[in-house]
């Protein structure tokens, strides 16, 4: 039996959790390690902007919850936002096909015209700077310190914020990552990378944590 920990602030575990609780020989363990920090409610008028870029489905949420008037054409990173997008009735004008800062910037049409950002409060600066975006941040992330960390044989990284709580922590496991800024950020932290997901969502998730787990041991004792 292989025990996976999953490491999404609380509630965020949910959907993955009950995937790999499906598959024979992987049990899963949740230990959150970061944890949301919204800020205060603000109105949020987007009207005047030609694109509005969300990366999370934290920040989906809270974007149209804050949201006064119409929204513009809303790009995201990652087929999890797109489906937070949606679920306030509205579609997506883009999907980044690589679920990246970086991919995004390649597939947005030029020129962008006045793009806003929302997002997390420590986003990667890249957007903002590559298109001249402005920036609202709704929320930060904040390192989560579990009293004892479980005994597990693969931790499932989710987002560099995980990754620096793992190491911060001091726990060395092999780590499944959800993608390529995850994983540079786990290993310039000293962290074993044992796969990482080729689609950047649950789906993804769970055929990289079925590879680590064919790869490795039994459950630790």
């Amino acid at each position: 039996m292989t025990t996976v920990a999953l490491t999404r602030a609380a509630g965020g575990n949910d959907e993955l959790a009950a995937r790999l609780g499906a598959v024979p020989g992987i049990e899963t363990v949740e230990c959150p390690l970061i944890r949301i920090e919204p800020f205060e409610p603000m109105q949020i008028r987007a009207d005047a902007y030609d694109w509005v870029v969300l990366t999370s489905r934290v920040g989906a949420d809270l974007f149209f919850a804050r949201l006064e008037g119409e929204a513009p054409a809303v790009a995201t990173i990652g087929p999890g936002t797109a489906d937070a997008v949606r679920a306030h009735g509205v579609e997506p004008s883009l999907v980044a096909h690589v679920s990246t800062q970086e991919g995004l910037v390649a597939e947005l049409p030029r020129p962008a015209g006045r793009v806003l950002f929302a997002g997390a409060a420590d986003a990667r600066p890249l957007l903002a700077r590559e298109l001249g975006a402005d920036v609202v941040a709704l929320y930060r992330t904040v390192d989560e310190r579990p009293e004892a960390f479980p005994d597990a044989n693969l931790v499932v990284l989710a987002s560099a914020s995980a990754a620096r709580a793992l190491a911060a922590v001091g726990v060395r496991l092999p780590c499944v990552s959800i993608g390529p800024v995850t994983s540079a950020a786990a290993r310039a932290l000293g962290l074993e990378v044992e796969a990482e997901a080729a689609t950047h969502d649950v789906d993804g998730l769970v055929e990289a944590v079925k590879l680590a787990a064919s790869r490795g041991g039994s459950s630790p004792s």
